[in-house]
């Protein structure tokens, strides 16, 4: 019995990993097009940040949601209808888009698509998948994340320089819809959960419940300081290995910095199933500590390296990523442990909420920050741009020992 219980978690979590990258083809086309874009458009780094920030938003504004419905109905069917958002959203960006408010409005569009996929994706897992293996099957699926962000970033950089931008936005805008399908036929239905008591079921949208459970709260703002960092760097990552590459014009790159950084975004799947692994052994809360610390440093580290080496640029960038999603899938196994009976969903629907709330700031505070500090021609600029991000990520080990200071794991 065991043995099929656990091929049949196999068959489903392989099933939603595939359907996560498919969902994922038009999340980095924005971050693999930018430098292009901001030039054609004229944009400050600003403006530029504020539509790579605003897909969180509408990730933002959809999820509490989204997410909080597949406590109610079946989350595959919130998984499918979602999926036709973020095609709405990547097709209008390829067909409409000409400047930063109709930019900004199908990334939105797009953000809100993912906000129905990617956490209803992990509670069509949960609610399907139990037992000792729930945790590493929580993993798994989290890093396939970077593969989505990865085949995104590799998909964009192929397709402009064949066609243009907006094909590369229209093109990727498939995949969502063929993830869609994907979960709709091949998930079993499941009747919702029943045992929720009736005035959770009552208040869809209200997080007080969960947030006064303090292992989550913890796990909720740890979260939130892992976003602002990694889609902060994921929004930049492409523009500033260009940038470290202009300063170096005599040496010759196999690899042009979209396929650099989607081969970085790679590193992060093993990251985060080996760290959620070493979670467990080490204890969770001290692992998420002590990640989180390193990779606040090597924000600063990676950051002003591009004025001594693109070498080494590279090599800090990609061992900030290790460290950055080091600790993703402990968190998320730590908030499904920690989430109460009944209640899993709209514990997602917080955790989603303001982690993606904070993906939104971390891009638009580093393009503050790069203006601010001499803009995108300045080494130092970036330098402190990424400073930006480490200080934002030092605050989630304090967030989480405040608020877990009396947990054991």
């Amino acid at each position: 019995m065991t043995s099929r219980a656990n091929e049949s978690g196999l068959r489903i979590v392989a099933l939603l990993c595939a359907a996560e990258v498919l969902s994922m083809t038009g999340f980095s086309t924005y971050p693999a097009l930018l430098a292009p874009l901001r030039e054609a458009w004229g944009m400050s780094g600003a403006e530029a940040g504020f539509i790579g920030g605003v897909f969180f938003a509408g990730y933002m504004g959809a999820v509490p949601l989204l997410s909080a419905l597949t406590d109610r109905i079946d989350a595959r069917r919130v998984y499918f209808l979602s999926t036709l958002l973020a095609v709405a959203g990547t097709l209008g960006f390829g067909l409409f888009a000409n400047g930063v408010t109709s930019a900004a409005l199908f990334q939105a569009l797009a953000g809100a698509g993912l906000a129905g996929t990617y956490m209803p994706g992990l509670k069509a897992l949960t609610d399907r998948v139990a037992g000792p293996l729930q945790g590493r099957f929580i993993a798994f699926y989290t890093s396939t994340f970077g593969i989505g962000a990865s085949v995104s970033l590799v998909l964009a950089g192929a397709i402009e320089p064949a066609l243009d931008w907006r094909w590369a936005f229209m093109l990727c805008g498939a995949g969502p819809l063929a993830a869609g399908l994907l979960v709709l036929r091949g998930l079993a239905p499941l009747a919702p959960e029943r045992h929720a008591p009736a005035h959770a079921q009552a208040a869809l949208l209200d997080p007080r419940p969960v947030l006064r459970e303090r292992a989550v709260l913890g796990y909720v703002l740890g979260y939130a300081a892992h976003c602002w960092e990694l889609f902060g760097l994921r929004s930049w990552l492409v523009a500033f290995i260009a940038f470290a590459y202009a300063l170096a014009p005599g040496a010759d790159f196999a690899w042009g910095p979209a396929a650099i950084a989607a081969a970085i975004n790679l590193l992060g799947i093993p990251a985060s199933v080996f760290g959620n692994e070493i979670a467990a052994r080490v204890g969770r809360r001290r692992y998420i500590l002590t990640v989180m610390a390193c990779s606040a440093l090597l924000a600063w580290l990676a950051g002003f390296a591009a004025a001594v080496s693109w070498g080494l640029t590279l090599f800090l960038l990609a061992l900030h990523f290790v460290f950055v999603m080091g600790d993703s899938a402990a968190l998320t196994a730590g908030l499904v442990a920690a989430a109460p009976a009944g209640k899993r969903g709209a514990a997602m629907a917080v955790y989603s909420f303001l982690g993606f709330g904070a993906g939104f700031l971390g891009p638009l505070a580093f393009g503050l920050v790069l203006d601010a500090a001499g803009g995108k021609d300045a080494a130092a600029a970036w330098g402190f741009a990424f400073g930006s991000l480490g200080v934002a990520c030092a605050c989630g080990p304090l967030a989480v020992w405040l608020t877990q200071r009396k947990e054991k794991t």
